[in-house]
């Protein structure tokens, strides 16, 4: 298995894996997130791919088959009237095929964007995690993250 940055030729598999995630989301908050949904279009996607700002990693195996991917988003705080300026990876979305989970391929994608984010001066690595998601939950509290900050509502 091997990380690199995802390519035009992933879109469908990237697809078939935001599927994934979008079913969890609405499996736990059906009041928010529709079934089927798609998060992007191909040219949304194509144009994430491209920006540098916002890379998207991919493990594959031996066969160039994507097994996960992480979407990352570079939070440049510089300038801010509240925060330091610090600069924060952000991964948006991670994801591991629910047919391989418990194999290690997330540990290994986000092991990756560790090392991306430290070798590229950040300050931190940060997410966020949907209540219901107990699982992913579980996952980042095993690879050492702590919460930051807690979302909270009230549903008219």
């Amino acid at each position: 298995m091997r990380i690199r940055r995802a390519e035009r030729k992933d879109t469908a598999r990237i697809h078939d894996l935001l599927e994934q995630v979008e079913w969890v989301h609405h499996t736990a908050r059906p009041d928010l997130f529709r079934p089927g949904g798609r998060k992007y279009t191909d040219d949304e996607l194509a144009a994430i791919m491209a920006d540098d700002s916002r890379p998207i990693f991919v493990a594959v195996d031996e066969d160039d088959r994507v097994l996960g991917y992480a979407f990352c988003i570079s939070q440049d705080h510089k300038g801010d009237h509240v925060l330091t300026d610090v600069r924060s990876l952000y991964i948006d979305d991670l994801c591991v095929d629910e047919n391989i989970r418990g194999k290690h391929v997330g540990r290994f994608l986000y092991d990756f964007v560790v090392s991306y984010a430290r070798e590229r001066g950040y300050y931190n690595v940060t997410l966020n995690v949907w209540e219901g998601n107990d699982r992913a939950k579980r996952f980042y509290e095993s690879m050492g993250l702590k919460v930051q900050k807690t979302g909270m509502e009230f549903i008219l």
